[in-house]
């Protein structure tokens, strides 16, 4: 058994990276050479690596085209081999990998598109949790509010970004009305990525919201998230935060270490 491991390690290893056959690899085959059907393996193994890609990154893939993808999902490829059977975990440094691409550099915002569609895909197969009911609320004395401390959907993601990649996603899905005129310089925003009904959705939120939000999701109490937002921005409304955040499926409920 310590033999035919041996020698499937280092076949799995000749076919994603490439290299030498090992001695320990048997290469008797009936019909064809090993170097014919190594190269079946390798073609398969890249097919199935950039298919994974392609799923995960379809803005990006619209963004460059279709054979700069290929061109792209290659050389990431090359860098960062398969080390799982379950390709949804495939793909998570592409951003990274992009904001170091000297052929994609003339796209300066592609990285951050990239973060925003891996949060995408994270939040397409997180776990499913059920909507707070508001009305459950009303059983909490108020002056225990404070203390609450809001549960958040695990599809929930916020991704902060120097450039419009809420507009350069939007722009991209198959509902746009057909609107690609995107301005760079308009400014980056925050991007809130959640999930309802089985579809992710990509909104807008405001510095306090983001930064709210984010202090929720670190585990601090409502009153505590609260303040912090209100520092920033006077005017933070929480009661529309909290309906806007229910609407969107991104609280699931609440818990308080106070006896209530």
């Amino acid at each position: 058994m310590g033999d035919l491991n041996g020698e499937l390690t280092h076949l799995a290893r000749a076919i994603a990276q490439g290299g030498e056959i090992s001695s320990q690899v048997g290469t008797t085959y009936s019909n064809y050479c090993i170097e014919t059907a190594l190269e079946v393996y390798r073609n398969n193994y890249r097919g199935n690596l950039q298919d994974a890609l392609a799923g995960a990154y379809p803005v990006i893939k619209q963004l460059v085209g279709d054979d700069f993808f290929r061109f792209l999902a290659k050389k990431f490829i090359e860098c960062h081999p398969s080390h799982s059977g379950n390709l949804y975990h495939y793909g998570a440094e592409l951003a990274d990998f992009l904001s170091s691409f000297v052929p994609a550099q003339g796209l300066i915002y592609l990285s951050d598109v990239a973060v925003l569609e891996w949060a995408c895909h994270l939040a397409y197969f997180a776990t499913d949790a059920d909507t707070l009911a508001l009305d459950r609320l009303a059983d909490i004395a108020p002056e225990h509010y404070p203390e609450l401390i809001l549960l958040i959907h695990p599809a929930c993601q916020v991704v902060r970004s120097h450039y419009p990649i809420i507009a350069i996603w939007q722009a991209h899905q198959s509902d746009n009305d057909g609107d690609f005129h995107i301005n760079l310089d308009d400014g980056g925003g925050i991007a809130l990525v959640s999930r309802k009904d089985d579809v992710v959705k990509v909104s807008k939120l405001s510095g306090a919201e983001a930064d709210w939000l984010q202090n929720i999701q670190a585990g601090n109490p409502l009153g505590t998230a609260t303040e912090s937002a209100l520092k920033h921005l006077p005017g933070f409304d929480l009661q529309t935060a909290l309906l806007n955040l229910v609407a969107q499926n991104v609280l699931t409920g609440f818990k308080s270490g106070a006896t209530l």
